[in-house]
């Protein structure tokens, strides 16, 4: 899904910033175009229009942050190690770019229902990393063998969906990344049942 023309790239980079300071329903087309450095009319050779790209923000973001914690995940060798990978890094990755947390815990929640859907659709290739882990967990033993895994995912991402959605609430005013020892722990300990 990921794009490699530079403008492409520029102009998903500026939404993020116009959206996170502005935003969503206040971040007009030529707010972007600005930030990007290019004519109102350059978008429109990339995006049919706003929703269009929040969608395709959203689906570069998340497809580039599945495709780094797949990455960091391979060379573990357990369940639970891949587990905490996978915290860690969604803690670490969203606490580096401020402007995509806001946009990600915020911004998205507010969108009308055929886009909540659409973005729905992007983050089911993430929660497809986490029932791997999962079933890889149960299979060796790490986890419980009773572990239901769709209510695991569901706590898994809840929980730290709703971390980073705190952190961002109280404008990053804490190490995000400090929680992901405690909070894997946390979830760990609940697979194990």
């Amino acid at each position: 899904m990921r794009k490699n023309k530079p403008k492409y790239r520029q102009i998903i980079d500026a939404a993020v910033i116009v959206i996170a300071e502005n935003g969503y329903h206040q971040a007009q087309v030529s707010k972007i175009a600005r930030q990007a450095g290019v004519a109102d009319g350059t978008i429109y050779l990339y995006f049919k229009n706003k929703e269009d790209i929040l969608i395709s923000l959203f689906q570069e973001k998340m497809g580039y942050f599945v495709e780094k914690i797949e990455e960091n995940i391979a060379g573990k060798s357990t369940a639970a190690e891949k587990l905490f990978k996978m915290v860690e890094m969604h803690f670490q990755m969203l606490s580096e770019d401020h402007h995509l947390a806001i946009v990600t815990q915020l911004e998205l929640r507010q969108s009308n229902k055929e886009l909540r859907l659409k973005i729905n659709d992007v983050l089911r290739r993430y929660l497809k990393v986490v029932d791997q882990i999962l079933v890889e967990g149960k299979d060796s033993g790490d986890f419980s063998s009773m572990l239901d895994v769709r209510l695991a995912r569901q706590m898994i991402f809840g929980t730290m969906d709703e971390t980073v959605t705190t952190w961002v609430m109280n404008e990053q005013k804490y190490d995000l990344p400090a929680l992901a020892n405690p909070v894997s722990k946390l979830l760990i300990n609940g697979c194990k049942g």
